[in-house]
């Protein structure tokens, strides 16, 4: 049996899925929520948000991610950071999984990865849970139901979580399992009800894809001046550095949170929605993004909230600190219609720094901004995991290594080149704290980071005066219009400079051993800058 609006020569028999109950092709948010409902996924919150939790995870699982070698991906693929996975492997996991399904109800949407017609792809989303289809129907970009009639998957993703992989049989690690086969143009999901693992499936799996075409993928949010889209800038962060929230500037048009490509036309969203975290979440310093937590058919994942009112507990970890809403961009006033803006005027790079080391913000030469974009550097905190008693350095690479399924140097040269050509000001911008490491010092004011920001996006930081860094050799502004001058020196902020000059050559060996890996693929200034 089968529901909704869909291309009547490619249904999921028509793909050699056969056997199920009846799946609901292309539901809306409405019938989506209400079957959701139905199945007792979830509950109906405030405003008619849909409230879920998701179980043993409650966020993603990168080592159980897999991608099959074939020989047409085998010379291309980073295998140091993607588990490899057999064909016969991959073959067995799919007839397994095919098999698991028949007598099931599935969900069916038909989406779009990427707002550049020129470089979008076509995404076959099918799951099991309903409420996985509302989130990657906001995830997603969603096409004009007329199109649909006609609409053939460059790629296909299957999700069931209640499938559960077998190591030996299927040549995975567990018995959760994600597996990219770009030959068969199949990504499978089992184990998990993570939902973000649909939305980076095919981040991934664009990561691969675009830069064939020269189109730089990138892990960034990206907003553009209002009425300006040439006045782009793009923001490359890890979680918790402040991607979302520094891009959702009401003075600036928002292109998209958290996935964008570089094309020789300009940036552009992947995306269709946003994927907030929740924790902590104020009303007063991102009002938008709290006010779709009340929005219908927005997707509330693993909060706390009173089963009687409905009100959500921003501050309540015990589910999980990577609390999240999932809502369609529309939601945020100031977005763009079409999710699209120049070339990047402005790279920010953000990292949160727990040592209390880094500037609140540094000017970056290109072969700087290569090797700050290589590092990809934040830092854990005390308390955020068990065992973690002092500030551990993170790198991931490009600010997104889980994602990246070709080595860093091809996503490295390929920003550079375009840094080259379009003559964009790349921007190091430190989240993290000030006046000493964690547990000591203060975490940056954020009234100062969007001082900091907003000259270094209307070009009235660039004028002022700048010192060289004596640790990492880029350039700090000594002022800066709403900053005490003593914050853009975070030397002068410790008690006790000595203290400081310790703790900025542990990070600065941090930094040297991580990069050692990297130093036989790239530039001799590139390696100069490693060395700065």
């Amino acid at each position: 049996m089968t529901f909704g609006r869909v291309n009547p020569k490619f249904r999921l028999e028509d793909q050699g899925i056969e056997g199920l109950e009846s799946v609901h092709y292309n539901l809306i948010e409405p019938a989506l929520v209400e079957a959701a409902l139905k199945n007792r996924e979830g509950t109906l919150g405030r405003g008619g948000a849909f409230l879920v939790t998701t179980g043993k995870f409650t966020g993603r699982s990168p080592q159980d991610k897999h991608v099959v070698r074939t020989d047409s991906v085998a010379d291309n693929i980073w295998w140091e950071n993607n588990a490899e996975m057999s064909p016969e492997g991959f073959d067995a996991l799919y007839d397994d999984m095919k098999e698991h399904m028949k007598g099931g109800t599935y969900y069916v949407q038909d989406l779009v990865g990427g707002a550049d017609p020129a470089h979008a792809i076509k995404v076959r989303m099918v799951t099991e849970m309903a409420w996985h289809g509302l989130f990657i129907r906001h995830l997603l970009r969603r096409p004009e139901r007329e199109s649909l009639d006609h609409f053939i998957a460059d790629f296909t993703v299957i999700n069931c979580p209640s499938f559960k992989a077998d190591p030996a049989k299927h040549n995975c690690r567990s018995d959760t399992v994600i597996a990219m086969n770009i030959d068969r143009k199949i990504i499978l999901i089992g184990g998990t009800e993570y939902a973000g693992e649909n939305k980076k499936a095919v981040f991934s799996l664009l990561n691969y894809l675009l830069p064939e075409n020269d189109v730089m993928p990138m892990h960034c949010s990206a907003n553009h001046a209002h009425g300006n889209p040439v006045d782009t800038a793009i923001f490359f962060g890890l979680s918790g550095t402040g991607k979302t929230t520094l891009s959702a500037d009401p003075d600036r048009t928002l292109i998209g949170d958290d996935e964008h490509g570089w094309s020789d036309h300009g940036t552009f969203n992947f995306e269709g929605g946003c994927y907030a975290k929740t924790i902590n979440l104020n009303p007063e310093a991102e009002p938008e993004i709290y006010a779709t937590t009340s929005k219908f058919g927005t997707v509330i994942e693993n909060m706390v909230f009173d089963e009687e009112t409905k009100e959500l507990d921003f501050d309540d970890d015990t589910l999980t600190a990577n609390m999240r809403c999932a809502y369609p961009l529309e939601y945020i006033s100031n977005a763009s219609k079409t999710a699209i803006g120049g070339h990047p005027k402005n790279i920010i790079m953000l990292t949160c720094d727990a040592f209390g080391v880094l500037p609140p913000i540094a000017r970056l030469t290109p072969a700087q901004a290569m090797y700050h974009f290589l590092s990809g550097f934040t830092s854990k905190v005390a308390g955020t995991e068990r065992g973690v008693t002092e500030p551990e350095p993170t790198f991931s690479t490009c600010f997104g290594a889980p994602f990246m399924p070709r080595r860093p140097e091809v996503y490295g040269n390929l920003l550079r080149a375009k840094i080259a050509k379009h003559g964009a000001t790349c921007w190091l911008v430190n989240t993290g704290w000030t006046g000493g490491a964690h547990g000591t010092g203060a975490r940056m004011p954020i009234k100062a980071t969007r001082a900091l920001l907003t000259a270094a996006l209307d070009g009235s930081l660039g004028k002022v005066k700048f010192r060289t860094d004596a640790n990492f050799g880029f350039e700090v502004p000594v002022d800066a219009p709403g900053v005490p001058t003593v914050l853009l020196d975070p030397r002068r902020t410790w008690d006790k400079p000595d203290s400081y000059d310790r703790q900025a050559a542990k990070l600065v060996k941090m930094f040297s051993e991580n990069f050692e890996q990297y130093l036989p693929h790239i530039d001799e200034d590139v390696k100069a800058a490693a060395i700065g």
